[in-house]
């Protein structure tokens, strides 16, 4: 593999990171916040369009560099930034265009084919329940220690102390006033 090659594998493999990160966000909130059973038919179209988008953003990004390679073609003064490309540049900006390039190329190849947007909501899809059961895991364990078994028990005292003074008995506070008000309000009709 030359240089181009394993450049247009890390971005290929950056963009099936954030597909498969925006998929498996979709996957949850279909499934938990609108209680929907998950079909991977259903999350299709959905895997196609963030590989779309993605492909789109490679290519506006080829777009850019291929501006920013000819407007630093002939510029030969020291340049005042990182993106203030001068000429000695141009071979590797004209280098990130073609990989950018290659990157939306696979990535639009991959919207033709079926089995791989299958694969990435299957992997969206684990990873979805991946972080569930990390959730409940830690929930459960939180919830079902015992004081004698938590480490920071004695560290975190005073804050839990401080916490129940003011929050919850605040909280109750008002809630006991808002009760009696009511019972109040009641009694007199």
């Amino acid at each position: 593999m030359g240089r181009n090659a394993d450049a247009i594998a890390e971005g290929l493999a950056i963009a099936h990171a954030a597909a498969r990160l925006a998929v498996k966000n979709r996957i949850l909130v279909s499934t938990i916040s609108l209680d929907e059973a998950f079909d991977a038919s259903h999350f299709l179209p959905v895997a196609r369009e963030t590989i779309a988008a993605l492909a789109d953003e490679s290519e506006q990004a080829a777009q850019e560099i291929s501006k920013a390679r000819k407007a630093a073609w002939g510029r030969h003064s020291q340049s005042r930034g990182t993106h203030d490309y001068r000429d000695r540049d141009v071979r590797n900006l004209r280098r990130r265009a073609k990989q950018y390039v290659g990157v939306a190329k696979a990535l639009r190849t991959e919207l033709e084919d079926e089995a791989q947007l299958l694969a990435l909501v299957e992997q969206s899809r684990e990873a979805a329940w991946g972080d569930i059961a990390s959730t409940l895991d830690n929930r459960l364990r939180v919830e079902a220690m015992r004081p004698d078994e938590d480490p920071d028990y004695a560290s975190m005292r005073e804050a839990r102390m401080q916490a129940l003074r003011l929050v919850d008995l605040q909280k109750l506070a008002v809630e006991t006033k808002e009760r009696r008000s009511e019972g109040a309000s009641a009694a007199v009709d």
